[in-house]
């Protein structure tokens, strides 16, 4: 028997990508680039996702609400599957995503690095990119903590408004 959504117009990708990230809630999976693929089977629904982090304490909650959203949605059967590989990176994220992330008051990241034909080198100490206040959009802040809420997140300061602020990570 194949799988219906409740809506003829609404398909089980749409219905997965709406599904808000548990850590940054302003965001939704398809925003954040960590829903990869959802496939509709005469069984049920496949969903794929790769975490921000292969550690990442979210994964539990994002797939339970995965789960809850699509059975709500009338699949019967949902099956998530994590992918390690190619690893997230924050160049996934979309750019209404990133347009979220500053509208939340968060700093969306920049490129993430890139070295040609490896790994990209760990570097310690200063960042590597001027980071944007997205309170009042000075071109500079200082780092007041590396790690913010989660580990892919800093803490840090405008120095022109004074405002402290998360910034994502590029990774």
């Amino acid at each position: 028997m194949t799988p219906a959504p409740a809506s003829a117009a609404t398909s089980a990708r749409e219905v997965a990508g709406r599904v808000a990230d548990p850590e940054l809630p302003m965001l939704t999976l398809a925003d954040l680039g960590i829903l990869r693929h959802v496939e509709e089977t005469a069984d049920g629904v496949v969903v794929t996702i790769t975490p921000t982090y292969s550690g990442c304490p979210a994964m539990d909650a994002i797939r339970d609400d995965l789960t809850a959203a699509l059975r709500g949605a009338g699949y019967a059967r949902v099956d998530v599957r994590t992918v390690l590989t190619p690893a997230w990176t924050t160049d996934w994220i979309t750019a209404a995503g990133r347009e979220k992330l500053a509208a939340a008051g968060i700093s969306p990241p920049g490129p993430a690095p890139r070295r040609a034909g490896g790994p990209v080198p760990l570097t310690l100490g200063a960042p590597r990119r001027s980071v944007p206040c997205p309170r009042c959009g000075h071109p500079g802040s200082e780092e007041i903590a590396a790690f913010s809420a989660t580990a892919c997140r800093a803490l840090r300061r405008c120095p022109a408004c004074r405002e402290p602020f998360e910034h994502v990570k590029e990774i």
